[in-house]
């Protein structure tokens, strides 16, 4: 299918921002999300029920699962199954490893030094409950100091594989056997000693694979591994990606992965320790930096990062968590032709955030809802927000969940386009691989509209024999507000 811009879309996006004023957004439930020094969040339909739950780890070891009910947010504090304490937990990745239907919740924990630890996999019964299970699976990582971790299918067989970045120590590759997982770290040469804290994998080449961007600390310079038939080797230095004359107090932190041009190709977002990094994607695997010249390119410690289109107006849009020596310095660029600016005001409650951020319409009104946590500071806490679009412009949405063929949550990586009735391209996104910080959610990929005329949906699913595409044509994105279109692969 012909994949062109139109440009009457564009302009009718551009006057939707000029006359949207800035994004206001109002805290919910204050009392029930205040717990101190959190981590790492992330959303998904935990019980089946149809609404997106939250779980939030916190530096006291603490796994806090928030359930989503009619009349407000509830903590599962004693039937999750979830930990109450023990070694910090800097990650939290939702995916449905044992194929069941129900996301699992891997935990990737960070002790002090020359305290034993290990990570965690938290097999799901369904119904919200939570059993351990990483010694059965094979997934004990002793001695962790665990950052992002991904679930993802590498080979291309149908099942999720779990890649785990390691902050201190080498990073680990674990394929899905069906009842276990191998360690196929050094096999596949994904066993990069450098110290890595965030992890995005997306189609670089669009040959039909996952290839992997890694954001490296203290100095390392970053890299960016494709996937050649299961077998990865570094290609940063060859495109430009991989950043050296670095300081030891600088590097890569989080990655976020989004289309922020919206011309079909997935760019990428690098928040680090030192000038923050967007990867113009050119097509044919090439990139070109271009923070400095789209208005994204700050000076700060940035942590963690996240693309959702916060005002439904057809582009991405940027949140990014960081600190200074002071206090959290988080900031929301809004996409504005393709430059950004921070659209918040200093005094903004918005600005409390140094680690997590996440994006979910989990009231279902169409627009983006957003969690933040704040670390470090005694008043730091967890911050749930809803987006307080109006009621109109928040039905300027599509919400797109993409499955396998049995109907599973399987796919991150995956990439969903918009396209008008002639054709013409409107975005593309990504079936979430993580991002944020340590965060990887199972949610709908949420496209903001300019106009609710039809469109067509194409998905483009990822398997051992490339990429295959599925369209779903004359969808009227006013039939779909309040739940999600489904499209499974065939």
């Amino acid at each position: 299918m012909n994949h062109r811009v139109n440009l009457a879309v564009v302009i009718a996006v551009w006057a939707a921002a000029a006359h949207s004023g800035p994004p206001e957004f109002a805290p919910v439930q204050p009392d029930a999300f205040s717990p101190a020094n959190p981590l790492s969040n992330a959303f998904a339909d935990v019980d089946g029920d149809g609404d997106y739950d939250l779980a939030v780890s916190f530096i006291d070891g603490a796994v806090r699962l928030y359930l989503n009910r009619p009349d407000g947010w509830v903590e599962a504090a004693t039937t999750s199954g979830l930990p109450r304490g023990g070694p910090e937990i800097r990650g939290l990745s939702w995916g449905d490893f044992d194929g069941d239907g129900d996301p699992d919740l891997y935990a990737g924990v960070s002790p002090e030094e020359g305290e034993p630890a290990r990570n965690f996999v938290f097999r799901n019964d369904g119904s919200g409950h939570f059993t351990e299970d990483a010694e059965e699976l094979g997934l004990v990582l002793a001695g962790a100091d665990s950052r992002q971790a991904n679930w993802i299918d590498y080979d291309g067989d149908g099942d999720l594989d779990l890649f785990s970045a390691q902050r201190s120590s080498r990073n680990r590759l674990f394929r899905n056997d069906g009842d276990r997982f191998a360690d196929v770290s050094a096999e596949a040469r994904l066993d990069d000693p450098r110290r890595t804290v965030g992890a995005c994998w997306f189609d670089i080449d669009q040959d039909g694979d996952l290839d992997v961007f890694l954001a490296n600390q203290d100095g390392d310079t970053d890299a960016l591994y494709r996937n050649d038939g299961g077998r990865f080797i570094d290609v940063a230095p060859d495109l430009g990606l991989h950043r050296p004359g670095r300081t030891p107090d600088e590097g890569g932190v989080g990655c976020t992965v989004g289309d922020y041009d919206n011309d079909g190709r997935l760019d990428l977002f690098v928040a680090t320790y030192g000038n923050t990094l967007l990867y113009r994607n050119l097509g044919g695997g090439q990139f070109r930096e271009v923070a400095a010249d789209v208005g994204l390119q700050q000076r700060l410690h940035a942590v963690g990062a996240s693309w959702g289109d916060v005002d439904n107006d057809g582009d991405l849009d940027l949140y990014v968590s960081a600190y200074d020596e002071t206090r959290s310095q988080g900031h929301l660029f809004m996409n504005e032709g393709g430059r950004f600016a921070d659209a918040l005001a200093p005094d903004s409650a918005l600005r409390a955030s140094d680690h997590g951020v996440q994006w979910a319409d989990f009231d279902r009104d169409g627009d983006l809802d957003l969690s933040l946590t704040e670390t470090f500071p005694e008043s730091g806490r967890h911050r749930l927000f809803r987006n307080e679009l109006p009621r109109e412009r928040a039905g300027h949405s599509l919400q797109v969940m993409v499955l396998d063929r049995a109907g599973r949550a399987t796919q991150a990586g995956s990439e969903v386009r918009l396209l008008a009735a002639d054709g013409m391209l409107l975005g593309t996104r990504i079936v979430a691989t993580g991002d944020g910080y340590g965060s990887q959610g199972v949610v709908p990929v949420h496209f903001g509209l300019a106009t609710v005329a039809p469109v067509t949906v194409e998905v483009t699913f990822l398997s051992r024999e490339g990429s295959n595409k599925v369209w779903r044509k004359n969808v009227n994105p006013s039939e779909w507000q309040g739940k999600s279109l489904v499209v499974k692969a065939e």
